[in-house]
């Protein structure tokens, strides 16, 4: 990695909100999911960061780690009529917690949008710089 500037870490940081946008995104689609096994059943996926360090100065970043599935339980409902109904008449619901997942989708669009004001603050002080060098 070669010299962080401001617009290089809160570039990285959009970027990683992005990802939680769309994870969260992905998970309030399949939340009324179904299937008719435990393991077929949609779990909620969370994406993981590591922070990323500069060597010289000690600047630090945020970098995806990857994407995982959350270890969480599917619900299961008795619905004997649904053609995904198991032998014992149970489908089994995405393991999704709506407000939880809207909740994080509030706060990622937040945080985003904290990175934004930084890009412009650091653009205004960037450009005031230039215009006292004149």
């Amino acid at each position: 990695m070669g010299a962080m500037s401001l617009f290089d870490i809160a570039g990285r940081a959009m970027s990683a909100q992005l990802v939680r946008l769309n994870t969260t995104a992905s998970n309030l689609a399949n939340a009324g999911a179904v299937s008719g096994t435990r393991d077929g059943a949609f779990r909620p996926l969370k994406p993981v960061f590591q922070t990323l360090y500069e060597g010289a100065t000690g600047r630090a970043t945020v970098g995806l780690a990857g994407v995982v599935t959350a270890a969480m339980e599917p619900g299961r409902r008795y619905e004997p009529g649904h053609p995904l109904a198991d032998q014992d008449g149970y489908v089994f619901t995405a393991a999704v917690d709506p407000h939880a997942e809207l909740v994080e989708m509030v706060e990622t669009a937040r945080q985003y949008q904290n990175n934004i004001e930084v890009l412009e603050t650091g653009k205004s002080l960037l450009l005031e710089t230039l215009r006292l060098g004149r």
